[in-house]
């Protein structure tokens, strides 16, 4: 599997990377073999970057992600993990569980947002503890929507000085918008972006600002969410978009993305994978599974051939812009390209 160094730092990705919040029973209960079953099948697909976060089952993916990986030698993997959400300890949480925040598991813990330069270190030191590792390779600033300054003024510097210390190898922020992202990029010295939801088939916000900001700098992006919450996966009425049902016109233009993959035999979800890695600054993308069958699943829908003529038409459908670039599939054993708009 294709593998490219995040911005300037010496970080490899794999153009696949697995999400590993379904591991933090996001919804739904997952058993830990089959959480240890499904790293497994991502590793013997090549897949070799593995995302988590504090946030996922209140460090339920931590811990599964670390023990599916403690038998492999530490260089041959990047794992990249996110500060921003302590974990509190929390005695009398709701005896319902915290599927309120997403995820079936109990709520033992409740989360607390602290974007200071202590709460990145303790942040970080609480995670390595969780992964019985001794170090991640990439930190993420995780969400700071409501938090853009102190980010900014104090959890980017101590990111900054850790790498700076080899502490971790590289730095950045993810998020579902693209306006903060861009601002990070233009202000500080980040590494990537991990985007979710807004370069994706159906919506290409990140194309306005963020990843023309992101070429400039030399600076790489890994696009999660790739089907918009599932909407992409199957489009049809009540699918969720943005973690809500989609409205009617966003539900249309779904179905029309859909007819015209469908009149190239094609799965939309193999275009909606293969679409981000069109733009040059894109160096990774993120998807998540809870079983070996969806790792499997998704790996084949990457490497189905994707003929031009379906980005050809979808440009000339008005469902992408004229301007948007789209990968080209390469001949049998090639590495795909990119086709830049004619």
């Amino acid at each position: 599997m294709r593998t490219t160094r995040l911005g300037g730092s010496a970080v490899p990705v794999s153009e696949l990377a697995l999400g590993c919040a379904a591991l933090g029973n996001l919804y739904h209960p997952v058993t830990d073999e089959a959480a240890h079953a499904t790293v497994d099948a991502a590793w013997d697909a090549g897949v070799r970057t593995f995302d988590t976060a504090p946030h996922y089952g209140l460090g339920l993916s931590e811990r599964r992600l670390g023990a599916a990986l403690r038998d492999r030698p530490r260089d041959t993997y990047t794992l990249s993990t996110k500060v921003g959400r302590l974990l509190v300890p929390s005695p009398q949480g709701d005896p319902g569980g915290d599927l309120a925040h997403g995820f079936a598991v109990p709520a033992t813990h409740r989360r607390a947002w602290d974007f200071s330069a202590d709460g990145v270190l303790r942040s970080l030191e609480a995670s390595l503890e969780r992964l019985g590792l001794d170090r991640v390779d990439i930190a993420l600033l995780h969400d700071p929507d409501d938090h853009a300054e102190q980010a900014l003024r104090e959890a980017y510097p101590a990111l900054e000085r850790l790498r700076g210390e080899g502490v971790v190898g590289a730095i950045g922020i993810g998020m579902n918008q693209s306006a903060l992202p861009a601002r990070f990029l233009r202000e500080t010295d980040i590494d990537v972006v991990l985007l979710a939801g807004r370069y994706t088939l159906l919506e290409q916000d990140g194309l306005t600002a963020l990843l023309p900001e992101a070429a400039a700098r030399g600076r790489s992006v890994v696009i999660g969410g790739v089907f918009n919450s599932g909407l992409l996966a199957a489009p049809r009425p009540g699918a969720a978009y943005d973690y809500a049902p989609a409205p009617q016109p966003v539900l249309d233009r779904a179905l029309r993305l859909l007819a015209v993959t469908e009149r190239h035999r094609v799965p939309l979800r193999a275009a909606a994978l293969r679409f981000p890695s069109g733009h040059p600054s894109v160096a990774s993308v993120l998807a998540g599974a809870r079983s070996p069958e969806e790792v499997r699943d998704t790996v084949e829908q990457l490497r189905c051939p994707i003929p031009d003529a379906l980005w050809d038409e979808l440009r000339a459908e008005g469902l992408l812009d004229p301007d948007t670039p789209v990968p080209v599939t390469a001949p049998s054993g090639e590495t795909p390209s990119r086709k830049e708009p004619s």
